[in-house]
């Protein structure tokens, strides 16, 4: 093999693959990133068995061919290296892949590129099309409320469900839901996945066109990958039953508050200052008057208090919540104006956009001492 290509596409490439490269490897091979350079095109793999990622740059190349190089040094020495273009040679007798730029010259080991698992472009029983930024959006407004504790691993994913026309991805920790859904004019077929958050965390991390690009989503009983522009992304899917979400969202509220997104969450992250070094990060919010008012208590530390102007429908309460869940979904809230919908203190609450009826985000409250 011999190319020469542009060190920025393949420092992009390189970057974009190295996530799937296997941190404490089962075999060595995965640890190694996979090269093969066939027909004008540089191909970029990685794999841990979980996900593989897949990506290409142009190149020119003077001899096709493959290898597997150990992705961690592989990876540094291109970002380091002085010039602009990138020459990759690879003695098969030697394994020795020689790597050139500029007055710059670096051999690495090779291993044999045969034995890594390559990733072939999966068929699945489901295959549709969804624009990115629709996509974009159904995994941002839910995959930050999937769990990290991989003793129960359901919670560890987004739930996908394609029922017809409708799209939904739903995700919980047991203390807050995130459920989002699209719908499509023609039927995009019937399945119900757990997708684990990692590959969805890539995807968002990797859907950066600003004009809207088709993502073709294949799905089998245990696999899904994801496929647009150059990128392809594959991962296993969780097993298990995901609980039955809609019987935690409350039918209606009592009590509905308007506030302003930016003010809220600018003044939930001051407050939670003082309570953050606490076990549940609590802070109170007590609805009264036409305002929030949001206050939190340390007696290590000590105490914080601030309010913000609401427009209140219903009867006046207090309500305790760890911080972190609050802020998470203001993050992910693009209306200038968001409805915080209550019940009781202790009864879950509800966040919604102003102008999103497809999206609801449950959050339920701390019971505190007083």
């Amino acid at each position: 093999m011999k190319i020469s290509c542009a060190k920025n596409e393949l420092v992009n490439a390189l970057s974009i693959v190295s996530k799937a490269v296997a941190t404490k490897p089962q075999t060595p091979i995965l640890s190694c990133i996979y090269l093969r350079a066939e027909n004008g095109m540089l191909e970029v793999q990685a794999t841990n068995y979980e996900i593989g990622l897949v990506t290409r740059i142009p190149a020119e190349i003077d001899e096709p061919g493959q290898i597997a190089i150990t992705g961690r040094y592989f990876q540094e020495v291109i970002r380091k290296l002085p010039g602009e273009n990138v020459s990759i040679s690879f003695n098969r007798e030697e394994k020795i892949v020689h790597i050139n730029s500029n007055q710059a010259n670096f051999t690495l080991l090779s291993m044999n590129a045969a034995e890594f698992p390559t990733i072939k472009e999966m068929e699945g029983n489901l295959q549709f099309k969804i624009k990115d930024n629709i996509l974009r959006s159904l995994v941002k407004k839910t995959v930050f409320a999937c769990s990290n504790d991989e003793s129960r691993p359901v919670f560890t994913g987004c739930y996908m469900e394609v029922a017809d026309t409708r799209f939904t991805m739903a995700a919980t920790n047991t203390h807050r839901l995130a459920v989002k859904f699209e719908t499509f004019d023609d039927t995009i077929g019937n399945i119900k996945i757990i997708v684990p958050s990692r590959i969805l965390q890539e995807l968002l991390h990797n859907m950066t066109s600003e004009i809207p690009t088709d993502v073709t989503v294949t799905c089998t009983y245990n696999q899904i990958s994801f496929a647009f522009e150059n990128l392809y992304m594959t991962s296993r899917l969780i097993e298990g039953a995901f609980p039955d979400y809609h019987r935690v969202i409350p039918p209606d509220f009592s009590t509905i508050v308007t506030v302003a997104t930016a003010d809220f969450s600018a003044a939930v992250d001051r407050v939670s200052l003082i309570s953050r070094s606490g076990d549940y990060n609590i802070i109170k919010l007590e609805f009264a008057n036409n305002q929030v008012n949001i206050s939190s208590t340390n007696p290590d530390i000590g105490n914080a208090e601030e309010s913000i102007p609401a427009s209140l429908e219903g009867p006046e309460l207090s309500i305790a919540f760890n911080a972190q869940y609050i802020m998470d979904v203001l993050k992910n809230v693009d209306s200038e104006n968001c409805h915080i919908k209550l019940n009781q203190p202790l009864s879950p609450a509800a966040i919604r956009e102003d102008d999103d009826e497809n999206y609801t985000y449950i959050v339920t409250p701390v019971r505190t001492a007083h």
